[in-house]
């Protein structure tokens, strides 16, 4: 098949293929078979869908006026005219919907008939909802937002089975000035939309957006930007190209931003290779690779540092936080810094990064910020921040019981036993 990322090659039987992954489907879960005859992407979005509950509707984590406040400031608000006036067609035809999520999966608009509407609300398509891979397993949206491309998800392709009977196509949004991942676009409905022309409109419109927003925030000439987080090799925008660099290059730089008064080799030696791995001739040709990489202009020596205005992606996450901002310290949060990394100083960065703003979620008690937290890798087996969020949550919430569990679960893995901490405190 010329496109991965299409559902169906020309002239496959929808009909056949619907069986044939569906009998994949229902081996994966009852014996955890390999799936087999299977797109790749789809195979990876099961196993990373492994743990995810097929017969339970997606958390709704916003609504009423948390979820206002929070798309009214969401950068995807300023395009939402666009996406109405690309997809407002397809919104309104009765067959199908048009979504568009933030970069947690968060479903922040969801448009349609609204007999169409009627049928998505019985899975929790709706506004607020967290369709995520963790949260809804394969899905357009939340596969997009996992492989941070634009696919098609087909029918029995879904990992919960009250999906199944809907196909939906979706393309990740970046921020045109920093590359970060904003969230994506969507649209929904019958099998008619494993067709070509469905997964090209959402590229298209993703594009669009990009280039309204672009022209609305215009990035400086010399603008430098780095992003790092979530992410083995940092990606660095100069002059207007994108440079991914390797893996050591990529701990030099983020040692450099986090020290822009410039460190000597010996300092980044230490930092790089640790007191029993230091070698200066290697940390110089790293040195100097590093600088072809960027460009001479941008690296200086004696001390080394960068000499133009770098911004970058974790930077970004600790300056919301000294203004408070914890929801937008999150939203810029994708993962870990350079979680590949052993590096002494990179370590001690990301462990800074990430305690400062597992801190501020903690402190906060927002059930939304602590969903987002305990939603990523760092998160995922934090045991505080489980029981926090099973006491910021009402009784009657449907990710309770889930955080609960979690919790619980947690406990015993780090010889606790049960959790005893996750009453609320009494007046």
């Amino acid at each position: 098949m010329a496109d991965p990322w299409l559902a169906l090659e020309f002239g496959a039987d929808p009909a056949e293929r619907i069986a044939q992954v569906g009998a994949a489907h229902e081996a994966f879960l009852a014996a955890g078979t390999e799936p087999r005859r299977v797109r790749e992407v789809v195979r990876r979005s099961w196993q990373r869908s492994a743990l995810v509950d097929p017969e339970v509707a997606p958390p709704v984590e916003l609504t009423d006026d948390a979820l206002e406040s929070y798309r009214a400031a969401h950068p995807l608000a300023g395009v939402l005219p666009l996406f109405r006036d690309l997809l407002g067609g397809i919104a309104l035809d009765g067959a199908h919907l048009m979504a568009v999520c933030d970069a947690h999966g968060r479903l922040l608009w969801v448009e349609g008939h609204p007999g169409v509407l009627r049928h998505a609300e019985r899975m929790n398509f709706v506004p607020g909802a967290r369709w995520d891979e963790a949260h809804a397993g394969t899905n357009a949206p939340g596969t997009a937002l996992a492989c941070d491309h634009s696919v098609q998800i087909f029918a029995t392709e879904h990992f919960s089975r009250p999906v199944q009977r809907w196909t939906c196509a979706a393309a990740p949004i970046h921020d045109p000035t920093t590359g970060r991942l904003l969230g994506a676009v969507d649209i929904t409905g019958g099998d008619h939309l494993a067709h070509p022309q469905s997964l090209a409109l959402v590229r298209a419109t993703a594009r669009a957006a990009e280039a309204q927003l672009a022209a609305a925030h215009p990035a400086e000439p010399d603008a430098v930007t780095v992003r790092a987080l979530g992410r083995d090799e940092a990606e660095l925008r100069v002059g207007g190209r994108t440079v991914r660099l390797g893996r050591r290059h990529s701990e030099l730089l983020v040692l450099l931003l986090d020290h822009p008064e410039g460190r000597t080799g010996e300092q980044l030696g230490l930092d790089l290779y640790g007191d029993d791995r230091l070698h200066p001739v290697t940390l110089r040709a790293e040195l100097s690779r590093l600088r072809r990489a960027l460009g001479a202009e941008l690296l200086d020596s004696r001390p080394y540092r960068l000499r133009a205005l770098v911004r970058a992606d974790f930077r970004t996450v600790t300056e919301l936080l000294e203004r408070g901002e914890v929801a937008g310290a999150l939203d810029a949060y994708p993962g870990s810094l350079l979680p590949g990394s052993d590096a002494p100083g990179v370590a001690r960065l990301r462990r800074l990064v990430d305690g400062q703003l597992r801190a501020a979620v903690l402190a906060g008690g927002d059930p939304a910020a602590l969903a987002a937290w305990t939603a990523t890798p760092a998160g995922t087996d934090d045991l505080a921040a489980w029981q926090a969020l099973a006491r910021a949550l009402p009784p009657g919430a449907p990710r309770r019981p889930l955080a609960l569990a979690r919790a619980r679960q947690l406990g015993i893995e780090y010889g606790l036993g049960r959790a005893t901490s996750l009453q609320r405190p009494r007046n």
